[in-house]
């Protein structure tokens, strides 16, 4: 246990770790954006500081995204040129984003220059500025504590000291060191400062804004699934909530909240029976106060109707809008048999995507509408869907998805996984290539077996990988041309049966 020792003005103990208070602002105001792929946060986004032998600190990952803060506060002026301290902000913060004014005395008061300060104090730096001056230092002996004072001459890989005799005292391990003061230069806190000149002395209310990175949001969607009687669809049970991490090294009390959806561009450095209508949901009210939603330029904006806290090194979760029930949503499964892109150019090795993908895959698939109880825009997140085991009344996760940013009135695919009782192979019947004639025809032919008890139909995903001009000779079934390479053939499969589809495609040059 280390014991303090009350022998000199500042006594730095080795657990000595940068402290970041609550923004002390009469008022406080965040927008978040966020450029992070929900579902790939890492653990490490969770985790605490951490210290490192040469002193540095350590954040764990970057967050990815930035938030705009906002604050109005209460100072005193003289008339002429002040020093105004501002210590409670972000360390993340970008101070080229840094804007002053005065809302008392807009016209009156003017910031002459401005500076931010963040070489904090740390038991290293200290060490550093100390080097051939006098400290003292504490080793636990036994039950006690014996102290060594004298010249530093050394502060790497434990401390060297010369006394006045000129003695020299190598400690590896200490308990405390004590200083005479704080050296000039170093802070506890990242600081602005500001020169301001004003010519109205008295109180002003001022309001700052700043850039900082370290914050991001992402909307997390639990849904719980529930199936018809024919089995090929059902419906979902949907709720939503915002996922807020904090790690800017500030934390905001009593804040209003506004986050923006969108793919906004950013200049970063490399590195119930009855169905609830969502679209109502999101606007607040005194009693429930939640998130309101309306267009914003190109993207959308949630301003949260009530004041919230989120304190730094957090992760915190707000309901974005209340769960809708009954929300139809169709099943459906898709086999793609050769996962190969268009390469650009022609491509005539016959070898070329043989190998068949057996897995046939299952989505579900809704309507963002208001038919369906939603119609509102959606933000990117990680969509998480269970269903209930109806032999105990357990829920059971069954599959996950991430969803990009969902305009109103648009489809939602969740990929849930690969069937287990419908399976696929794909075969080359035949390829041939007429140079002279400037032609390449290939046949594939494709069987689809369903084991399960009742009859389904599978969308079977095409490419026409091999050239950029092509047409589809001969097919078994009729197909839907997706985009320029990319056709699908809705197939029927009976239960316990199987099906044959058979096509051949030929390219041009």
């Amino acid at each position: 246990m280390i014991k303090a020792h009350k022998l000199f003005t500042l006594v730095l103990l080795l657990s000595l770790v940068p402290h970041f208070s609550a923004v002390a602002a009469d008022k406080t105001s965040l927008t978040i954006y966020s450029s992070v792929s929900p579902g790939s946060v890492s653990p490490n986004m969770y985790r605490p500081l951490s210290n490192t032998d040469n002193g540095s600190w350590l954040y764990g990952n970057q967050v990815p995204g930035y938030a705009v803060i906002r604050e109005q506060r209460e100072i005193d002026l003289n008339v002429g040129t002040n020093t105004v301290k501002f210590a409670d902000v972000a360390a993340f913060i970008d101070p080229t984003t840094v804007s002053f004014i005065s809302l008392t005395d807009p016209s009156g008061t003017s910031v002459l220059e401005q500076d931010y300060h963040f070489d904090l104090v740390s038991n290293q730096k200290l060490l550093e500025r100390y080097l051939g001056q006098d400290i003292t230092v504490d080793q636990e002996l036994g039950t006690g504590v014996q102290s060594v004072s004298g010249k530093l001459l050394s502060a790497a890989g434990g401390l060297i000291l010369q006394d006045q005799t000129g003695k020299v005292t190598s400690i590896k391990n200490y308990s405390g060191i004590h200083f005479p003061e704080l050296p000039g230069g170093l802070i506890t806190k990242p600081t602005l400062i500001w020169t301001v000149d004003t010519d109205k002395s008295g109180k002003q209310t001022v309001e700052t804004s700043y850039q900082t990175e370290g914050l991001t949001w992402w909307a997390d969607y639990n849904a719980l699934y529930s199936e018809n009687k024919e089995g090929n669809g059902g419906y979902l049970d949907l709720g939503a909530w915002v996922s807020i991490v904090n790690k800017s090294g500030a934390s905001f009390d009593d804040a209003k909240l506004k986050l923006i959806a969108g793919d906004v561009h950013h200049v970063e450095p490399p590195q119930a029976r009855l169905a609830v209508d969502a679209a109502k949901a999101f606007i607040s009210d005194e009693t429930k106060a939640g998130f309101a939603e309306k267009a914003f330029f190109e993207f959308h904006l949630y301003t949260l109707g009530r004041a919230t806290t989120i304190p730094d090194n957090s992760t915190k979760q707000i309901e974005l809008f209340p769960t809708v029930t009954r929300v139809p949503v169709e099943k459906q499964f898709v086999y793609y048999g050769a996962a190969l892109p268009y390469y650009g150019s022609l491509m005539k090795n016959r070898d070329l995507g043989i190998e068949s993908n057996k897995k046939v895959d299952v989505y579900l698939k809704f309507k963002n509408n208001k038919a369906a109880g939603l119609g509102i825009p959606l933000p990117a997140g990680r969509l998480r869907v269970s269903k209930q085991d109806e032999a105990d009344g357990s829920i059971e996760f069954i599959g996950e998805d991430i969803i990009d940013h969902t305009p109103k009135d648009e489809d939602v695919l969740i990929k849930m996984g690969e069937a287990f009782d419908i399976v696929g192979e794909r075969r080359q019947v035949d390829f041939h290539v007429d140079d002279a004639r400037h032609t390449m025809e290939e046949t594939i032919e494709i069987t689809l077996s369903n084991h399960k008890d009742n009859d389904e139909v599978v969308i079977v995903k095409e490419n026409m990988f091999r050239g950029p001009d092509w047409e589809i000779i001969n097919p078994s079934n009729k197909y839907d041309k997706i985009d320029a390479h990319t056709i699908y053939f809705p197939v029927s499969v009976k239960k316990d049966d199987t099906s044959k589809l058979q096509y051949t495609v030929r390219y041009t040059w």
